[in-house]
């Protein structure tokens, strides 16, 4: 059983074509802030990562925005936040935000949001923590990509067992559920030594 104080949220720097993205991510955040668990987000003022904060803010959650000094502009840093954390590079935000979260979630975004949670997710298949990682797949965004996930446990080059570990809803409370319930499978990553 994993205990969740503080969540790690990725998600969009631009709102997405359609608006049920915006009220998923104001949803979530408000569920976040009336449970009583923390939020961990990239820093920004902008798009779904605004949402979230937002909502958290709304609902007097408590939330950590960090963000990279070369981002502090461009993706325009949340300046009411009470805790914003400026780092130097990319790599120390995911480190910092890795250390703060009990568990990680992504939200409907771009490159930067599919890059977090993979190698979130990555770490977990090497035993690297046992933290729970998920998708919140709103209106659907996230199906194409669970198909080619399935399609690469068919072509054998990911294991049922770390499929599995990616916990994937479209309702924000059965995610929790399923998170606080979470218990890392027992195996680590295999390699297999087999012909080209």
């Amino acid at each position: 059983m994993s205990e969740i104080r503080r969540l790690a949220i990725f998600c969009g720097s631009n709102p997405g074509a359609r608006p049920e993205y915006v009220k998923g991510a104001r949803a979530f955040g408000a569920l976040l802030a009336n449970r009583g668990i923390g939020v961990v987000y990239g820093g920004s003022s902008v798009g779904l990562m605004s949402a979230v904060a937002e909502s958290v803010l709304d609902e007097l959650g408590d939330i950590i925005g960090v963000i990279p000094k070369m981002l502090v502009e461009r993706e325009v840093a949340h300046k009411t936040l009470s805790d914003l954390r400026i780092v130097g590079s990319m790599h120390e935000r995911k480190a910092l935000m890795a250390e703060l979260a009990d568990g990680f979630v992504a939200l409907p975004g771009g490159i930067g949001t599919l890059e977090e949670i993979f190698e979130i997710w990555t770490w977990a298949q090497l035993g690297m923590h046992q933290k729970p990682c998920g998708l919140l797949n709103i209106a659907g965004y996230f199906d194409p990509l669970l198909e080619f996930l399935d399609r690469a446990v068919e072509e054998k080059f990911v294991r049922d067992v770390h499929r599995s570990m990616l916990i994937v809803e479209s309702d924000p409370g059965a995610l929790l559920s399923r998170f606080e319930a979470y218990e890392p499978p027992r195996v680590v990553k295999w390699i297999n030594a087999g012909t080209i």
